[in-house]
């Protein structure tokens, strides 16, 4: 791996040696580069769960992805700096209070000194790793986070504001590589049920919160509440926000 297109990539300049201060900086930097988004479901483009297809769709095209693709190449570069990374089986909460099929979601647990959850696949959540076995509140931006026990799993919580406490997703700690991911991830790219093959989705985090192109819906989101929301007028001006704001041009 080119460590360094992979950090340009990511406008990273800070510290490589393997540790949590590195770690939170690399998420963080992370979240802020490169979008979680699901254009190529949309486009026909196959989704290859491979360190150098990754590599050259999120590094050289300057593209994001989902879950697998993200977390997929994170944890990749990770390893090469010399951190302890497993890739874990994550279940994502449902509407009716339920979890969605093993491998529905793909997180990563790094071990220094203690044990952490590191994801930069999830879209709008949780920007600094979580320290694993803390049975508390671990707050961070405005919002509050704990990791319960529940049987086998691990359960991410969240709390925004004084909302009540929401489920994100439920995981355990068997370590898995790639090729366990394949069936969800083609479930993900193709089924009418899946949440990525309704509508186009392009999303990263900013200093000040959150820019989102659904569709041709432009949505700015603010760590301190609020947001601002208009429609692009057509597919020439969704085209030019996803460049403007995304560095992301999609080819025919």
């Amino acid at each position: 791996m080119d460590i360094k297109r992979y950090l340009a990539r990511m406008n990273y300049h800070g510290s490589l040696a393997p540790t949590a201060e590195t770690l939170k900086a690399l998420q963080l930097a992370h979240l802020m580069a490169v979008p979680f988004e699901n254009l190529s479901v949309h486009a026909g483009e196959p989704i290859v769960l491979d360190d150098e297809a990754l590599f050259t769709k999120i590094v050289e095209h300057r593209r994001g992805g989902f879950c697998y693709e993200a977390n997929g190449l994170f944890a990749a570069l990770l390893r090469t700096l010399g951190f302890e990374v497993a890739m874990l089986s994550a279940e994502v909460a449902q509407q009716d209070n339920d979890f969605g099929a093993p491998f529905d979601h793909m997180t990563l647990m790094v071990t220094l000194e203690q044990r952490w959850l590191v994801d930069v696949g999830f879209g709008d959540s949780f920007r600094e790793p979580l320290r694993l076995d803390e049975p508390g509140e671990q707050g961070q931006h405005g919002r509050a986070y704990r990791i319960d026990h529940d049987g086998p799993y691990r359960v991410l919580m969240q709390q925004k504001g004084d909302e009540n406490w929401k489920a994100q997703y439920r995981f355990t700690l068997k370590p898995h590589e790639y090729g366990d991911y394949a069936g969800m991830c083609r479930y993900h790219q193709t089924s009418p049920q899946s949440p990525f093959t309704g509508a186009r989705l392009c999303t990263r985090a900013t200093e000040g919160g959150r820019i989102t192109l659904s569709e041709r819906r432009l949505i700015t989101t603010f760590l301190e509440g609020g947001k601002r929301e208009r429609t692009l007028a057509d597919e020439k001006a969704y085209a030019a926000a996803l460049r403007e704001h995304f560095g992301i041009v999609m080819t025919e």
